[in-house]
């Protein structure tokens, strides 16, 4: 590298209550595999009508998970006039893997 450090995904890291509502919500199937979809969608995300495309779930219930996935910070939904577009938040999934990895290897014999 260069000497700059690439701090897209760099996110405080979250409490033990946070982290859980997030593994939670991608517990579920369903939002997992809408999740799963925005991230292999890109910076771009897509359109809902795109996520009920691509996945085929009833419109009444791909809202009730895509809000589940909002509120817990996974999603983050953006109005472009009568178009509403989802994105994976790449910081909070970074934040929830930084949280599962954050002490990893540390005293527990055996380990290394």
């Amino acid at each position: 590298m260069n000497g700059t450090t690439d701090t897209r995904c760099e996110a405080p890291l979250l409490s033990l209550e946070h982290a859980a509502q997030a593994l939670e919500s991608l517990g579920n199937p369903t939002r997992l595999g809408i999740f799963r979809l925005l991230v292999r969608a890109g910076a771009g995300g897509l359109p809902v009508g795109g996520v009920q495309q691509s996945l085929g779930i009833a419109p009444s219930t791909l809202t009730h998970h895509i809000a589940h996935l909002v509120q817990r910070g996974l999603v983050i939904q953006q109005r472009e006039g009568r178009v509403l577009r989802c994105l994976a938040n790449y910081q909070q999934m970074a934040a929830v893997i930084d949280f599962l990895m954050a002490e990893c290897c540390q005293g527990v014999s055996g380990c290394e």
